[in-house]
């Protein structure tokens, strides 16, 4: 017969067991999405128009008319609308048409950067702007040689605004946007 004393410690393992090894489930921990995109390469892109500029490679370029261009980033669901315009006597006119485009985002934008851009070896001045916020869209620029040409330049994409989900893509598609400006000469 077993003694009562050998017993115990048998049915407390017994009971350890069969009570004490529960399967709890656990939350997984939260994360966020990771958006990885390759190094920009880009490619000189030249045609009748009266300026040259530099675009990624794998970005999607068509022409409309009148040397305006959309601009497409299938990956990104995202488009740089740019548009030209020759300057005839109406330089203000095109200035402050630019600046309203950029302003009128400040509704939903939380504060919009000004960043002048100035060659004088290609005679290319203008202003990018930075918006930042859940506005339409996050980057524009203009540029000019304030006497035949004017080009504004806006970047847009296809999903409800909410930067902190495309933060990402547009922070590539805006470095795009500053090498386009950057590169654009004058023919």
């Amino acid at each position: 017969m077993t003694s009562k004393k050998t017993l115990a410690p048998f049915l407390f393992l017994v009971l350890f067991v069969f009570f004490g090894c529960k399967n709890d489930t656990l939350p997984k921990p939260s994360s966020q999405l990771r958006l990885d995109y390759k190094i920009a390469k880009y490619a000189h892109f030249e045609n009748a128009c009266p300026f040259v500029f530099d675009i990624n490679e794998d970005a999607v370029i068509k022409g409309k008319s009148d040397c305006n261009f959309t601009i497409h980033y299938p990956k990104m669901k995202a488009t740089i609308y740019l548009s030209y315009k020759p300057v005839k006597n109406n330089i203000n006119v095109l200035l402050r048409d630019a600046q309203k485009l950029t302003y009128e985002h400040v509704i939903k934008a939380d504060d919009i950067l000004e960043q002048p851009f100035i060659n004088t070896d290609n005679k290319v001045y203008g202003m990018f702007y930075h918006v930042n916020g859940n506005s339409a869209t996050n980057a524009q620029f203009y540029v000019t040689d304030s006497v035949k040409h004017f080009i504004d330049c806006s970047v847009y994409f296809y999903a409800k605004p909410n930067f902190d989900s495309i933060m990402p893509a547009a922070s590539y598609v805006k470095n795009d946007m500053q090498q386009l400006m950057e590169s654009l000469r004058w023919k």
